[in-house]
């Protein structure tokens, strides 16, 4: 299982492709208001992003519960991935 810094590259890696911005650096503190084009509709091409990359499917609570990257990156070590 990887260790949280890791998925945090990971996710860093597909928030810049989704955004296409190589500047951006999530943390777990990031949210919808600190990334500019993060808005309702980049959110569901980002969560599929995310799936895709981890090899998972969020159910829908856990989506509209997430409200920034540190609850992303919770469901994905909760899920082992």
């Amino acid at each position: 299982m990887a260790n949280a810094n890791d998925i945090l590259k990971r996710l860093n890696e597909v928030f810049r492709d989704v955004f296409d911005d190589d500047d951006i650096v999530v943390t777990p503190k990031t949210t919808a208001d600190d990334i500019e084009d993060w808005d309702s509709i980049e959110h569901i091409t980002l969560i599929g992003a995310v799936e895709d990359e981890f090899g998972m499917k969020f159910k829908m609570g856990e989506v509209s519960g997430m409200n920034n990257v540190g609850d992303m990156l919770k469901i994905i070590m909760a899920r082992g991935k």
